[in-house]
C-alpha cells in the first residue's frame, strides 16, 4: 500500500495491510488528525524529508511525530530514543489518513481513549469499533 502526504514530496510504502486502525482522542493525536496503525519498522519505506514534533506536555514521551516540511500533513511517527531503550525499535506508527479509503475497507477502526490512559496497560474506548466502509 502506498501513501503519500498532500503535496507528495512524503511517500511511504507499507508491506501489508493493518490488523487495525486506532483514531485516538488524546490531543496530540486529535490536533493532527492522525488515524494510527501500527507496524514493524522493517515493513514500512519512508521517501522523503519529514520535520520531527514530541509531545511537551509528558514527561518522557514515547512517540516523535513526523510531518511533511512542505505541506505539513502528519505521516508517521517513531519512538523516542528513551523508548527504544525500553521497548527496542520495535513499533512505527503510519497515518492511515494518507491512505485512500477504498483501500482501508473493511479493516477494524477503533476508537482508544487516549485523554484517560495513563501509558500503562490497555486503552479504554470512547465509542464501538467500526468496519471502515461499511
Amino acid at each position: 500500500m502506498t501513501l503519500s502526504c498532500h503535496c507528495g514530496q512524503v511517500r511511504l510504502e507499507v508491506a501489508k495491510r493493518p490488523d487495525h486502525i486506532n483514531q485516538c482522542n488524546c490531543t496530540l493525536c486529535a490536533k493532527s488528525g492522525a488515524r494510527w496503525a501500527y507496524f514493524d519498522p522493517a515493513d514500512v519505506s519512508i521517501d522523503g524529508t519529514t520535520a520531527k514534533y514530541q509531545r511537551v506536555d509528558k514527561v518522557d514521551p514515547a512517540a516523535e511525530v513526523h510531518f511533511c516540511a512542505n505541506c505539513g500533513s502528519t505521516t508517521h511517527f517513531t519512538l523516542t530514543p528513551s523508548a527504544v531503550a525500553k521497548f527496542g525499535n520495535s513499533l512505527l506508527g503510519v497515518n492511515m489518513g494518507l491512505a485512500n479509503e477504498q483501500d482501508l475497507a473493511g479493516i477494524e477502526l477503533r476508537y482508544p481513549d487516549g485523554n484517560a490512559w495513563s501509558g500503562e496497560g490497555d486503552f479504554s474506548y470512547v465509542r464501538e469499533a467500526r468496519l471502515i466502509g461499511s
